[in-house]
């Protein structure tokens, strides 16, 4: 419980601040804002939990200090009214001044530039799911798919990941003939290149580097709050609303984070993290699907609790056979 104690105290400041903003239902609506992050990012929680497994004890430390106020404050508050600011060609202070007198208009702007949020995250997920899927590894969930004899020659070919997600962009580019959409693709696979590429040479004797997992890991909660972020206007116009809201949830994941390192709850329930990962490929095909049709955040965040789930029992079922 201890691990919680600083998501619970940032979450009584949060719905204080909240009430003297809108009252009861600004807290409401706060609390429903903080379901639907953890929600959206629960098996976000279980894939930070592995890379940080791998960092120093100080850059785990950091990651909790200097992560909380990156991911409430910048993600959630700086980075979409960043966008806005690219893309309506306003400066930082106007867009935040459109924002606070018309939300409607802040939310018109961020809302004409979604699907390139959408394929840009999609595209850093799938990098996630396939990076992973193709690593070599001796634990196997769903073994019909990761344990046949097409995987593990894929398995064997150098830089099957990279290819798979060129095959994808390119067919994501044909189907959106937009340039835009296509850049925003490619620039997330570039980007998850570089924080490999750097990572490898940064790394040593098995312990990730901390500066580049720190990096991995915000651009990894960017990517699973895009679909928060969006949505969230749903419940509240209200930027400083959502970001409390949004805030409460990543702390709390945060919080789940730091307790399944300390825990080795990985290493307790083997097949999370392969739940978590295919929780990930269902949110990335989500966002690219979002593209031409929306999806609610109830069905993807319903879809990806359910892999969560079932992994957690299968993990349970497999501990007793074992034991048996």
């Amino acid at each position: 419980m201890k691990y919680f104690y600083s998501s619970f105290i940032v979450t009584l400041i949060g719905l204080g601040i909240a009430y003297q903003i809108g009252g009861f239902l600004a807290v409401y609506i706060c609390f429903l804002l903080g379901i639907l992050e953890v929600s959206l990012s629960f098996d976000n929680a279980v894939v930070n939990a592995k890379v940080l497994s791998k960092m120093s004890k100080i850059w785990q430390d950091r990651f909790i200090l200097y992560g909380i106020p990156i991911a409430v404050f910048g993600m959630r508050f700086l980075f979409p009214v960043l966008i806005v600011s690219v893309a309506a060609s306003l400066g930082m202070w106007e867009t935040f001044l459109l924002a606070l007198n018309d939300p409607d208009a802040y939310h018109t702007a961020l809302a004409a530039n979604k699907n390139q949020i959408y394929i840009f995250g999609g595209a850093f997920l799938l990098m996630v799911f396939l990076s992973f899927f193709f690593e070599k590894k001796d634990i196997k969930w769903i073994k019909l798919v990761e344990d046949n004899y097409l995987i593990h020659i894929l398995t064997k070919t150098d830089n099957m990941p990279l290819f798979i997600a060129i095959c994808v962009g390119m067919i994501m580019a044909y189907l959106t003939q937009n340039i835009s959409y296509a850049l925003s693709y490619f620039g997330a696979i570039l980007l998850y290149m570089a924080l490999s590429l750097f990572d490898e040479i940064f790394s040593a004797n098995g312990v990730k580097s901390g500066i580049m997992g720190f990096l991995y890991l915000e651009v990894l909660d960017a990517s699973f709050s895009f679909d928060g972020v969006i949505g969230a206007f749903a419940m509240s116009e209200n930027i400083f609303i959502i970001m409390i809201g949004l805030g409460i949830g990543a702390m709390f994941v945060r919080s789940l984070t730091l307790f399944m390192v300390h825990k080795k709850t990985l290493e307790s329930f083997i097949y999370l993290e392969h739940g978590a990962h295919y929780a990930i490929l269902a949110l990335a095909i989500i966002m690219f699907i979002n593209i031409f049709h929306e999806i609610s955040e109830a069905v993807t965040g319903t879809i990806g609790f359910g892999f969560i789930l079932v992994a957690f029992l299968s993990s349970i079922y497999q501990k007793r056979k074992l034991q048996k």
